[in-house]
């Protein structure tokens, strides 16, 4: 018995090790909004369709937390007035497109 409550703990532990870092994210609705108001500013600061800022080197954001930042950040200076599960949705479509968080 107690074999198998530590196989049964193994495996929740990595289920959550794996888990999605935005699951309320909606990546369709993610997509719409980040296109909308957000690749005409990384166009201008890369160049091209603006997606190298996502798949540069020296890329700033690491993890998910960085990644919610960044979007809050980017949010207030472009006056996008998103509200917060909006920033979710773009997290959401971000991760799955560019960072793939877990």
């Amino acid at each position: 018995m107690k074999l198998f409550a530590l196989l049964l703990s193994l495996l929740l532990v990595s289920a959550a090790a794996f888990a999605n870092p935005f699951p309320k994210g909606d990546t369709r609705i993610g997509k719409t909004l980040h296109d909308k108001s957000c690749t005409s500013c990384h166009v201008s600061m890369t160049g091209g369709d603006g997606s190298a800022i996502y798949s540069r080197l020296e890329r700033k954001v690491k993890n998910p937390q960085q990644l919610q930042a960044r979007i809050r950040n980017c949010n207030a200076n472009v006056g996008a007035n998103w509200f917060p599960d909006e920033e979710n949705h773009v997290a959401a479509y971000l991760n799955l497109q560019y960072y793939h968080f877990k």
